[in-house]
């Protein structure tokens, strides 16, 4: 029964994976053991040289080869605006329009009563060095429109106007491109009404 031990496992670790569950992971386990050349062998060995090359940027928390990452290294970024996220998989979707130009600070988290986030767990003292020490004239706050995203940029704004005169702005809220009122939510539609710019 060791291989059926072997199975399970495999089947828990996709299972435990990010938008993933028990049956998603037993039709992924499935897949990569019928097709272990061309789906199982490269997905290993692809793993194994993620976690043997891939570092945390110290300066700005990114996933890179290299420290400090791509990102932090271009001279082609305006290095006077920071934008603040709270993970890498925000730092990569902001990236991915081709339209913010300048560096990020990941947090690491939110602020959570619930989960225990305090601000001692997030990158928040390094950000506010950050900031004293080079020569940021904005903060862009890109942070989740939850109560405890709302709750980490309110902090995180009185503790940048405490210890700084940086511009604070934060990412505007409202109807989504190609949204259909209809279908939003009721907070959806009051934000972006208070939020209504002039045309």
């Amino acid at each position: 029964m060791k291989e059926t031990g072997a199975l399970d496992q495999l089947i828990r670790a996709l299972a435990a994976l990010p938008g993933l569950g028990p049956r998603s992971g037993r039709r992924i386990a499935l897949h990569l053991l019928s097709n272990r050349d061309k789906a199982m062998d490269p997905l290993t060995s692809a793993l194994t040289d993620a976690g043997q090359v891939v570092k945390t940027c110290t300066h700005c928390g990114n996933f890179d080869t290299g420290d400090p990452c791509t990102i932090c290294r271009s001279d082609s970024r305006n290095r006077s605006v920071l934008c603040v996220v709270a993970q890498v998989s925000d730092l990569w979707a902001i990236e991915r329009t081709g339209v913010y130009k300048g560096l990020y600070h990941c947090l690491g988290g939110v602020l959570s009563a619930l989960n225990g986030m305090t601000p001692a767990q997030l990158r928040i003292d390094s950000l506010i060095n950050k900031v004293r020490e080079e020569g940021i004239t904005e903060v862009i706050l890109a942070l989740s429109a939850t109560v405890d995203g709302q709750t980490t940029a309110h902090y995180l704004t009185d503790r940048l106007q405490h210890d700084s005169s940086v511009r604070i702005t934060r990412l505007a809220h409202g109807v989504p491109v190609g949204g259909e009122l209809d279908h939003l939510d009721d907070g959806t539609i009051a934000t972006a009404l208070k939020s209504r710019a002039a045309l």
